[in-house]
Parts: C-alpha cells; structure tokens; sequence
C-alpha cells in the first residue's frame, strides 16, 4: 500500500499505484480531491504528452503544483491515464 503524504495528511492511498519514471502514479479514486486545486500550469513530455497540474492545499498551506496528471496521454503512457503522481517534498512510503 502506497501513501501520498503533505504537512502531516495522507492525500492519497492504493495499491494500484503505476510507477513511471521512478513516480508513483495513484489512481484518481485514491487521491482524496478535498486537497487539490487546479492550477493553471502545464508542461510537455516527449514521451507522455502534456502534463496538468494541481495545487496541494493542506491546513490552509499551499504546496504549488505539487501533483500531476495526463489527461490525454500519448499512447505510450495511456497506462497513466486517470492517474495523478505528486512532487515538491509529497512523501510516498
């Protein structure tokens, strides 16, 4: 069982998780959404497409796109597709 954790609060819990470049990837239905907010960045990976951020908003703080997702993956990573993996100090034990 994986765990997504931020300013002391499990944000996200499976063991479906994907690993992809050394990222756990959580299903959409592990990560608890009352701690995300969209934001307004996003980024290009050659190989996955773009990537969609959120903002992980714990007690008021704020962890800016802290975690990420691809909503329309390019076929070589559809198996991320609907999966969300985090960064910026998230601990996933």
């Amino acid at each position: 069982m994986k765990r997504a954790r931020w300013n002391g609060t499990v944000i996200a819990e499976s063991d479906r998780c994907v690993v992809v470049e050394g990222n756990q990837y959580f299903p959409a239905d592990a990560v608890n959404r009352e701690f995300l907010r969209d934001s307004v960045t996003h980024t290009v990976c050659g190989w996955k497409g773009t990537a969609s951020y959120y903002d992980v908003v714990v007690n008021g703080a704020v962890n800016k796109d802290a975690a990420w997702y691809y909503a329309d993956p390019k076929s070589a990573a559809d198996n991320i597709k609907g999966y969300i993996a985090f960064w910026k100090g998230v601990t996933v034990e």
